[in-house]
């Protein structure tokens, strides 16, 4: 799916070299089992170093006609592709927006205080009979590499409660150790981008070539250039056009 893979620039294209303290992937394999044990849910525990993911099903997964309760599996890729077929188009993309703004503000956390984010979202996903129903879903970042570079991530998919799904798509990221509420279309979703980069962006908007912007900015093409290279890395997507619509979907005012 396009949105995704847009987002496994940013995620697969970090630098996992790295130094330290062995990290056991089979002790977190056992608590993303534990989760869907416990709370019926569909745990996914994706590894970015590898690209693969294990899957672990509660009842949640035979409701909506994934898999029956209490299997488990191993797939390699880290995007739970028959998951998201299941997910409401518009909750898809707007998830996706959710985690692209998730992982900059992570890359700005430190390494120590990482594992007590996380994403918190309600969306409607199919069941096996057609119908759309509100699923909770939680996404934590449990280990990063001794250089940065987030690595294991968690995905929990659970029944939600009293929600009126027709509302549509809710997040939120949460600092669990605080209580510290942030919102992709708050102020802290701008600064994904500098002032620099909305600038440029913005004259991109207008239409205007690198040549041009660089004359009306007063630097080099080069510089424009750079610029250009940066949004795009930053907003996971692969022209300006594209970086013109996620922008604007962050709610950044260009």
């Amino acid at each position: 799916m396009k949105q995704f893979a847009d987002l496994e620039k940013n995620l697969l294209g970090q630098s996992f070299h790295s130094e330290g303290s062995f990290v056991d992937v089979e002790e977190y394999k056992s608590i993303a089992r534990m989760y869907a044990l416990q709370e019926n849910s569909i745990a996914v525990l994706s590894d970015l170093k590898s690209n693969r993911s294990y899957i672990y099903n509660g009842s949640l997964a035979k409701v909506l006609g994934l898999s029956e309760d209490g299997s488990a599996q191993e797939i390699e890729t880290i995007w739970e592709e028959e998951i998201y077929l299941r997910v409401h188009p518009d909750d898809l993309v707007a998830r996706h927006l959710l985690e692209l703004h998730f992982f900059h503000l992570l890359r700005k956390t430190s390494i120590g205080q990482r594992s007590n984010f996380r994403t918190h979202s309600v969306i409607r996903m199919r069941n096996s009979i057609g119908e759309y129903i509100p699923v909770l879903h939680r996404t934590f970042y449990q280990q990063s590499t001794s250089n940065g570079s987030l690595w294991l991530a968690l995905c929990l998919y659970n029944f939600a409660t009293d929600i009126d799904i027709r509302q549509g798509f809710g997040g939120i990221i949460q600092n669990t150790a605080t209580g510290e509420i942030f919102r992709p279309d708050s102020e802290s979703a701008k600064e994904i981008l500098s002032l620099r980069e909305r600038q440029v962006l913005a004259l991109i908007e207008q239409g205007l070539l690198s040549k041009e912007i660089a004359s009306r900015l007063g630097v080099s093409k080069n510089t424009i250039d750079r610029h250009r290279q940066n949004i795009m890395e930053k907003l996971c997507v692969n022209n300006s056009i594209e970086a013109i619509k996620v922008a604007k979907d962050l709610k950044v005012k260009l």
